[in-house]
């Protein structure tokens, strides 16, 4: 009988451990795709592929223990060799082969050039193309350091004594309302895709005082521009006891200031190899709504024509104002108005035709909206009534507030979206894995 005792220790030696060992006079076994073949008369290199990057592997005519003509692009290898420094090469170390092994071999070539360093085709091409694209080295970077962002955003309210929670996506009434809602058939009942974890994030305040979660939302928004997708990763958290809706901007910006820490360090070859600049997050300054309209609007000299919401093309007047006057890549506007913020924002009592709300914008698009939600049972019934809402679907969430709740708030960021800005990139599409718009159900 065979008892099982823990990971299995592989003979196989990862890239970057190479890197760091230089030279050995052992011989070393790797693992990994054949990108590329460079002929070179009586030598070639063959560049492998593996999670950890590229390594260069040299093949000598007649002292490699095997023939090139046995090796083609594509094929998944397990390769042997003497380890050896070479500065000119990727991570400044060759293998030169004295084995090779065929483990797996394509039917077809591939369909894309992906080992080349810009991969030179549509947008439409590498997503209908999705899994072979991102062989490419610098399409794979950018969702490895989304990854980086989401272990940031975990790391770090793990750190601020937050419990994850993972929330159903299917309900009886969305979030929000209106008429956003992807609609379906429940066994013979009506029910909606969950357009945020918003109500169940409230309630569990009420449990563990403060949580978070990263989960997918569906919005059934008919817009088919660079910037929206009708799947997309939120990033939520809820928190409890809170004094104003400050203290969850200042979060926010500890949340930051965490995350491009964690890539500078963590994913430095990432950013490297996509000429990323991270931003600064030591301070991010905080404009209201109203004044934040108004500031571009002079320095512009354009109209303000909605007065209870943003237009991107404003959005992107407040980034580039604050960019210039305070060199500042990120910027809180505050205070938006009721009208537009759902029926659990609570008002300003200063003022309530506004909110105790924000969106934080990025480098001129919006990629996080929170603020303080309302913690009273009757004010929230007012407002429901105020709105002509009903209170069906709604009966669990009013019942948690009737047994009581404490001053709380939170947000939701966007991920495709931060890792849009964050990259640089023009398209939302080139930084979700698997993107879900109007248009595209595959693959």
């Amino acid at each position: 009988m065979e008892y099982l005792t823990g990971v299995r220790k592989k003979e196989t030696i990862g890239f970057d451990v190479l890197k760091e060992m230089k030279t050995s006079s052992e011989t070393i076994k790797v693992e990994g795709a054949l990108h590329s073949i460079r002929r070179m008369g009586e030598i070639s290199f063959l560049i492998l592929r593996s999670r950890e990057g590229l390594l260069q592997t040299v093949h000598e005519q007649g002292g490699s223990g095997f023939e090139l003509t046995e090796i083609r692009e594509a094929v998944f290898v397990t390769a042997s060799g003497r380890l050896a420094e070479e500065e000119r090469a990727p991570g400044g170390v060759e293998l030169r082969l004295t084995d090779m092994r065929v483990l797996s071999a394509p039917e077809q070539p591939l369909p894309l050039a992906i080992s080349k360093w810009k991969l030179n085709t549509s947008l439409e091409a590498k997503l209908n193309m999705r899994s072979v694209s991102l062989r490419n080295i610098k399409e794979r970077a950018k969702f490895k350091i989304q990854e980086g962002m989401v272990r940031g955003f975990r790391d770090f309210f793990f750190d601020q004594d937050f419990t994850e929670i993972h929330t159903p996506k299917i309900g009886s009434k969305g979030a929000e309302g209106g008429s956003n809602i992807f609609k379906l058939d429940y066994f013979h009942r009506p029910a909606v895709l969950a357009q945020s974890p918003q109500l169940y994030k409230q309630m569990m305040v009420g449990v563990f005082d403060r949580v978070f979660e990263v989960g997918p939302v569906f919005r059934a928004e008919k817009h088919n521009t660079k910037r929206h997708l009708n799947e997309y990763t939120s990033l939520d958290m809820e928190m409890g006891y809170i004094d104003d809706f400050g203290e969850l901007m200042a979060m926010e910006t500890g949340l930051l200031q965490h995350i491009m820490g964690l890539l500078e360090t963590k994913y430095e070859k990432e950013l490297k190899l996509l000429n990323v600049k991270l931003p600064q997050t030591a301070s991010i300054p905080c404009v209201r709504f109203d004044e934040a309209k108004q500031l571009v609007a002079v320095k512009y000299q354009r109209d303000i024509r909605t007065p209870y919401d943003l237009e991107p093309e404003e959005e992107v007047l407040i980034g580039r104002y604050f960019k210039e006057e305070y060199d500042a890549d990120f910027v809180f506007v505050t205070h938006y108005p009721a009208k537009k913020r759902p029926f659990y924002a609570m008002e300003d009592p200063q003022d309530e035709t506004y909110t105790l709300s924000f969106d934080l914008l990025f480098r001129g698009m919006e990629i996080t909206t929170g603020g303080q939600r309302i913690h009273a049972y009757r004010e929230l019934l007012e407002k429901l009534e105020a709105r002509g809402m009903s209170r069906d679907g709604l009966e669990q969430y009013l019942d948690t507030f009737k047994y009581g709740m404490p001053p709380h708030g939170g947000l939701g960021i966007g991920l495709e979206r931060l890792t849009m800005k964050l990259l640089d990139e023009e398209n939302v599409r080139e930084t979700t894995l698997f993107p879900r718009d109007m248009s595209r159900l595959e693959p």
